[in-house]
């Protein structure tokens, strides 16, 4: 895994510490007849930041996103470069799950789960994609999984998939879930609203490295009713055992096949952040990728790939899910 080095500076400003060279290394189908509210979290919406995208912008975002144009975006391990997290332990409220929602019978094409690998290539997961963004004027690419919500139609992803962290919103964001060798068996469903936390967004804080996206229809049908979508849990024990999916297309990877990872989560080992890690190769391209629960896909979505180090190999480090961007995607789903 190759990822730039990391200063471990004990020295804290304002609770914060400076990640001086950390480097992106990407960047759960519980079934149920309908979503499941959860247990109101105690943020509030000063801690949430997002923006409406007209359907003009919309439509114009899944026709700018061709075949080429696909192939040469550029992994987004450069947008975490230099970020700060906090120290600060993580807010958090009940232990929340919200199970997931099964396709349209008619619908489905692709499985709706992969098996129980530890690491490796997997056949595509209908609900786990690619996501395509332009930010800077620089066309990116990463991970993301449709996740259950009362819209049908949420996205999870890592915040610096959809925000400069601090600064402005990506444009022309797409996601193409069960992405496979330039194949997209569903097509590409645009984003209408990106929402993230405000410590992603106004001060680019990697301890809630974590976004969601609103999506549009496709072909009449909702993002749901097209490929299901995962559950989702928040405020869950640290240390626990998951299983990570993504895009990687940095070298030895190239970005067309569904990869993944699994391993117990531990404590970021320079305390520079609330994050957890996992024993993952995966590199750029697979940030936003979902980490689940357990073994498999097929359960809770409880994080995302994020950052890694270079002093530390072969390790992924995903944002703790707590209360803060449990209301972050409160405000994506209703």
């Amino acid at each position: 895994m190759q990822v730039r080095t990391v200063k471990t500076d004990s020295s804290k400003l304002k609770g914060r510490r400076k990640l001086a060279g950390a480097a992106l290394l990407a960047g759960a189908l519980m079934l149920s007849a309908a979503p499941m509210a959860v247990a109101a979290p105690s943020s509030t919406s000063d801690d949430i930041q997002s923006i409406k995208i007209s359907a003009q912008k919309a439509d114009s975002a899944v026709d700018y996103w061709t075949a080429d144009r696909m192939k040469a975006a550029k992994n987004a391990d450069t947008l975490v470069a230099g970020k700060s997290g906090s120290a600060a332990k993580v807010d958090t409220s009940k232990a929340a799950k919200v199970p997931g929602h099964a396709a349209n019978s008619n619908a489905g094409k692709i499985s709706t789960k992969a098996g129980g690998k530890t690491r490796g290539q997997e056949a595509p997961v209908s609900h786990i994609g690619k996501v395509f963004f332009t930010l800077g004027g620089q066309d990116y690419v990463c991970s993301g999984n449709a996740v259950v919500s009362a819209n049908e139609s949420t996205v999870s992803t890592a915040g610096h998939c959809l925000n400069e962290g601090p600064g402005a919103f990506a444009t022309r964001w797409v996601f193409v879930p069960a992405y496979e060798n330039g194949s997209a068996p569903y097509g590409s469903f645009a984003a209408t609203e990106l929402v993230t936390t405000s410590q992603w967004s106004n001060d680019g804080d990697i301890t809630y490295d974590t976004g969601f996206a609103v999506v549009s229809n496709s072909n009449g049908s909702t993002l749901t009713d097209t490929v299901g979508a995962s559950g989702v849990a928040f405020n869950q024990p640290r240390g626990e055992y998951y299983t990570a999916y993504g895009y990687p297309a940095a070298s030895p990877f190239n970005g067309e096949t569904l990869q993944s990872c699994a391993g117990s989560a531990s404590d970021d080992p320079f305390g520079q952040t609330q994050s957890q890690g996992i024993s993952c190769d995966m590199t750029g391209g697979s940030s936003g990728g979902p980490w689940f629960l357990g073994t498999g896909s097929s359960t809770y979505q409880n994080s995302v790939n994020s950052f890694g180090y270079n002093t530390v190999r072969n390790t992924m480090f995903g944002p703790y899910w707590g209360s803060v961007i449990q209301q972050a995607y409160q405000n994506a789903q209703s």
